[in-house]
């Protein structure tokens, strides 16, 4: 059995799906893509048992296929070659595999591919769509601020909540919090689940910045992104999302307008000299002027900026880890950014200035204990 396919054409198919597969897998097979080959289109499959991932080609097929490709020596010698047609000889009975081109011959071990796990099914228990350049934007706004205690497993992943109107995107590690909110999609359902954060990562990589429609369906134990001839699926996390809404703080009568790259700019420089084990610097508002302080006692260390602001309020200090504030700062747009206060032992609320009435973003920080100097 034989089949011809484009070598760049057929390699960029396959770093779009390459990401799902482990190196040294439980299962061996798995360390390869399985090429489903049938009516002319090669359907590729890679999975790590937990997130798969599928894309698709046409090709020139002379029969069907299902056969099992060592993943890293595919793309090796795909990358390798230029731009021109390949051929794939298939001997049906070994598995064993030639790659023919213009440059030579190649010979490679494969496996039968009905030994390839099967993929989940979709059941239809529902399913919403939306632009893949909004459903990127939302990965790229929250996925940050998500954990990485796998003792604390609801909070490595994104809580996607859906209402009836709109979809809320959540992300907390419990010392910062992102709610993302996207008021032009509407899954006429309330319902919410928790994804893991490796396949939203691939999921990053593997979405067009534009308007191609990203269909979301999912059930109680798997979500699937359909788009294009690329499909990911990946097993949510079976876990129950805390009640985030309860930790953001609704008055908050202390506000702090101020440029948002200037902000960033200063606390990029006065972190320096922070506490390598805390990363704390202080900020103190005092009528139009923010005073921006770190200091590292046991090196001896220290540094302070004076930055201009609107402010209204009474005067504040309040303790922040720099490095949550800078993931912050860096992940809004915009020019200015308010920050929301009410008390130097409560959360801190970083939001854009300007007005969207389809979207909406609200980062929260918990503050550090200030010790006076």
């Amino acid at each position: 059995m034989k089949f011809i396919a484009s070598s760049s054409d057929l390699l960029q198919h396959l770093l779009t799906v390459n990401g799902a597969i482990m190196s040294k897998p439980i299962i061996p097979i798995l360390e390869n893509f399985l090429f489903d080959i049938h009516g002319g289109e090669l359907t590729i499959f890679s999975t790590d048992l937990e997130t798969s991932m599928t894309t698709a080609l046409k090709v020139e097929a002379n029969d069907d296929i299902r056969i099992a490709v060592p993943s890293k020596m595919v793309i090796d010698i795909l990358r390798s070659l230029p731009d021109s047609p390949v051929t794939f000889n298939i001997d049906t009975t070994t598995f064993s595999i030639e790659v023919i081109s213009s440059n030579g011959r190649y010979k490679m071990a494969g496996q039968d591919g009905t030994e390839f796990p099967s993929l989940p099914e979709k059941s239809g228990e529902g399913s919403f769509s939306v632009a893949s350049s909004i459903l990127l934007r939302a990965v790229s706004k929250t996925l940050f601020a998500a954990g990485t205690d796998e003792l604390r497993l609801n909070l490595t992943g994104l809580f996607v909540e859906m209402k009836n109107n709109h979809v809320n995107f959540v992300a907390t590690d419990a010392n910062k919090l992102v709610c993302f909110t996207r008021k032009d999609i509407s899954p006429n359902v309330d319902h919410s689940f928790i994804i893991p954060k490796k396949p939203l990562n691939l999921l990053k990589t593997a979405l067009p910045n534009d308007e191609t429609p990203v269909v979301v369906d999912y059930n109680k134990a798997n979500v699937f992104f359909s788009f294009g001839d690329t499909q990911l699926i990946c097993r949510l996390l079976d876990e129950k999302y805390p009640d985030y809404s309860a930790v953001i703080p609704k008055n908050n009568p202390n506000i702090l307008i101020i440029n948002r790259m200037d902000f960033l700019s200063s606390i990029n420089r006065i972190s320096i000299f922070a506490s390598k084990t805390t990363h704390q610097v202080r900020l103190k508002v005092v009528g139009s002027e923010l005073t921006i302080s770190a200091e590292d006692i046991e090196m001896a260390n220290e540094a302070t900026e004076k930055i201009a602001c609107e402010y209204n309020g009474d005067d504040m200090e309040i303790g922040f880890n720099a490095r949550f504030l800078k993931e912050m700062l860096s992940t809004l747009d915009g020019e200015s950014i308010q920050l929301q206060l009410s008390q130097p032992n409560r959360a801190g609320l970083l939001v854009p200035t300007g007005k969207d009435g389809i979207e909406e973003i609200t980062m929260l920080i918990m503050p550090m204990m200030l010790n006076n100097y």
